[in-house]
């Protein structure tokens, strides 16, 4: 027993330097990390900013102004007043994502108890903008009204009181950063298990482990713990320095717990990587393989999609994937500060995964060194 976990070991620490002596792949990892977190994590953003609104203000009183003036930046640019005339045709051209229309006798409806209406057209092209922005502005409006002219309010049946929890300001960033780090090291594990076993067929090293002394099932243990242990070490810097330290995101659980069930995971998924260069011919036809099936794990695992949106067929087929739970368990760690009372289920349903895609893999890469010989 101590002699197999010696060569696996050993094993291991060959293809960390075939790993080194690979430029490519190195300078992939180090740029997923860093680089990628941060431009995803600050570009793509799910509130509303600098959207382009149009005011058509038929009204000219001191309220309409008002309400002009309250759509103020970051979220807004500087409105522009245009005429009713020319709202078709700013729209067309995608000039402006909102345009609020005010009709006449605004503030004299409001002073006179009535409840007037003011028009806000919508670019929905830009849906994201659309629906958080229209939110955004009948907030402010209606605020600004009611500021205005107290005597406006009317005795609301039900008052609503909002608290935000584990993210008060619903910054998008704190969410983007942390599903970043997931699905990259979701697509990582896959493509750096899966291209060290193709690299040994292409650059025929495959034939020099044939005659040594090792068993399929070694090698396999091999490349898990090698690629693994990378991304997990990666992973684990990224979310300390460029997701805590430089975007300034609270991690809330323990750090450790999540570096324990990112370990279990990497079973999973680099097997799968394994898997899937058992049945790809070259480098090539492994990338064409892997492309769609990360697509499909990072798209419809919950980092993007919330589960519970997706139809109830589609929620049961992607328990079948480790990214699914994975993506649940950290986001419960990092977001909530869970522990392992809570995460446990879906710690067993990696492992459980994780021995199905092993047992495969093991049998096609078995299969493959048996034709090689």
């Amino acid at each position: 027993m101590f002699a197999r976990l010696a060569r696996v070991f050993r094993l291991g620490i060959k293809e960390l330097y075939s790993l080194k002596a690979d430029p490519v792949l190195a300078g992939l990892i180090v740029y997923t990390f860093t680089i990628a977190i941060y431009t995803v994590a600050t570009g793509a953003k799910f509130e509303v900013e600098n959207a382009a609104v149009a005011v058509v203000d038929e009204d000219q009183t001191a309220l309409s102004r008002r309400l002009r003036d309250a759509l103020l930046k970051p979220f807004f640019k500087e409105p522009v007043l245009i005429g009713a005339d020319e709202v078709d045709r700013a729209m067309d051209s995608g000039r402006f994502v909102f345009v609020v229309s005010i009709p006449p006798k605004f503030e004299h409806d409001v002073i006179a108890g009535r409840y007037p209406t003011i028009q806000l057209d919508i670019d929905a092209t830009a849906m994201s903008q659309a629906g958080n922005g229209a939110s955004y502005i009948q907030n402010i409006l209606i605020q600004e009204v009611l500021a205005a002219m107290p005597s406006a309010a009317t005795t609301q049946p039900v008052n609503v009181v909002v608290h935000a929890m584990f993210n008060p300001n619903l910054q998008s960033a704190w969410f983007t950063a942390v599903m970043q780090v997931i699905n990259n090291v979701t697509m990582l594990a896959v493509i750096l298990s899966g291209a060290a076993l193709i690299r040994e067929r292409e650059h025929g090293t495959i034939e020099h482990l044939l005659v040594m002394p090792v068993t399929p099932m070694e090698i396999m243990l091999a490349k898990i713990w090698a690629n693994g242990i990378v991304i997990v070490i990666a992973a684990t810097l990224s979310l300390l320095i460029v997701v805590e330290w430089l975007l300034g995101v609270p991690v809330q659980g323990s750090i450790l717990l999540f570096v324990g069930a990112m370990l279990v995971y990497q079973f999973s998924v680099t097997a799968l990587g394994i898997l899937i260069a058992t049945v790809s011919t070259s480098m090539a036809q492994f990338g064409l393989i892997v492309m769609p099936s990360l697509i499909i794990m990072n798209l419809l695992s919950g980092s993007t999609t919330p589960m519970e949106s997706m139809p109830v067929w589609l929620q049961n087929v992607m328990q079948l994937s480790p990214s699914t739970h994975f993506v649940a368990l950290s986001q419960a760690i990092l977001y909530r500060g869970a522990g392992f009372a809570v995460i446990w289920p879906q710690m067993l349903a990696l492992a459980a995964i994780g021995a199905a895609f092993f047992f495969l893999a093991a049998l096609r890469f078995r299969k493959a060194l048996q034709a090689a010989q």
